[in-house]
């Protein structure tokens, strides 16, 4: 088989569901990844419909996915006095299957490291491909290697996409508010609660999971791995909000780590360039948009498959992988968490909220997520 060694950028979940994929059908796989080591931890994450489960089963993973599922939780959503509002259900969060991304990103890695080189603290500089075919790549710390070809699987800020296409204004649309996720070191009971106010959502409480913040803002200028100044943003972003806001920015301030970003959206016309492809949020990213894991791992189960299928040409395999994923992703084309999370006005905030007051309004919700999460004839490879 030709093009049987190949360079995954990117250790979330994307690049180890696919060099999951890849290893069983014949491929050598290396993966680099910026962190110094997995990221454990962080929101959960969840799959929906026979699609997403039909491909966990078929990948071997499912009965490990069903042991860690974290169990959907009702949430109830508070005013000012913590009164109960609404109770937004477990169900409509956690999907069929809810698991905390961190732990399925150990899942996956525990199934590859023992058949895939993994390289964590670097980063690629360049890409080129060779005459002789291949791909030259450097590193920031490693030394050059060429390989057959390349998979960008590393997140909205893809580094491959951006060496490899354009820079990320090109194919980046920002959607008006930002995320932040902290693990913070003190409890705020064991019921996850939801506040709002205009333009501003705060979520704590629960069994694992990290304190959650929404809010709308125009761009911001900051470094993703400046843990204070993301930390400045959150305290300037939720000044002078009511409810146990106050108590939450103290235990924020205090804690070790927070992951702040963007809503953004992907947009691009092809997924693939000469021996470069792309896969996972990279691709088709949608924050929060709610099908992020269940696109990462049927696109890395479509693209193994289809390069397998292929005999490891890329010209044929990358185009059918295209093909598929391109119509099933339209999801991610679509949409914006930001105003139904954090909504904009006060009436706003209400009419949101009787969505989870009245079921039907919330079944047909359901219905329509069900059946994006279906919306794909999946080959057995």
């Amino acid at each position: 088989m030709k093009n049987a060694n190949i360079l995954i950028s990117g250790a979330s979940i994307a690049g180890p569901a696919l060099a999951h994929c890849l290893v069983r059908r014949g491929f050598t796989v290396t993966i680099v990844e910026k962190a110094p080591a997995l990221r454990l931890g962080g929101q959960a994450v969840d799959f929906k419909g026979e699609t997403h489960r039909t491909v966990l089963a078929r990948m071997g993973i499912l009965d490990d996915v069903r042991k860690r599922q974290t169990g959907g939780t009702d949430q109830e959503i508070v005013d000012a006095n913590g009164r109960t509002l609404a109770i937004m259900p477990g169900e409509f969060t956690g999907g069929d299957l809810e698991i905390r991304r961190g732990d399925l990103s150990q899942l996956l890695y525990e199934r590859t490291a023992p058949a895939c080189e993994y390289v964590f603290g670097d980063s690629i500089t360049s890409l080129t491909e060779t005459a002789s075919g291949g791909v030259h790549v450097t590193f920031e710390r490693s030394a050059p290697r060429t390989f057959d070809l390349v998979v960008g699987a590393d997140g909205i800020h893809s580094n491959v996409r951006r060496l490899a296409f354009g820079p990320e204004s090109d194919y980046v649309r920002f959607l008006g508010h930002y995320y932040a996720l902290v693990e913070l070191d003190e409890g705020f009971g064991a019921v996850p609660r939801m506040y709002n106010e205009p333009g501003r959502l705060a979520a704590v409480g629960g069994p694992k999971a990290p304190a959650f913040f929404v809010f709308a803002s125009d761009p911001l200028d900051y470094d993703r791995y400046d843990v204070r100044q993301q930390k400045d943003i959150l305290a300037r972003a939720y000044a002078g909000m009511g409810w146990q806001i106050p108590r939450v920015m103290d235990a924020v301030r205090r804690a070790g780590n927070v992951y702040l970003d963007s809503l953004s959206q992907v947009r691009i016309d092809r997924y693939h360039k000469g021996r470069v492809v792309l896969l996972g949020d990279s691709a088709y990213g949608n924050t929060l948009g709610g099908f992020g894991s269940g696109l990462a791992v049927v696109g890395a189960y479509v693209l193994a498959g289809e390069l397998a299928a292929a005999g490891g040409d890329h010209h044929v395999a990358f185009a059918e992988y295209e093909r598929q994923l391109r119509g099933y992703a339209k999801i991610a084309k679509n949409g914006n968490a930001g105003p139904f999370l954090a909504p904009a006005t006060p009436a706003r905030i209400r009419m949101r909220n009787w969505i989870f007051k009245y079921r039907f309004l919330l079944g047909l919700m359901m219905k329509m997520g069900d059946k994006f999460a279906t919306d794909i004839e999946i080959k057995n490879y």
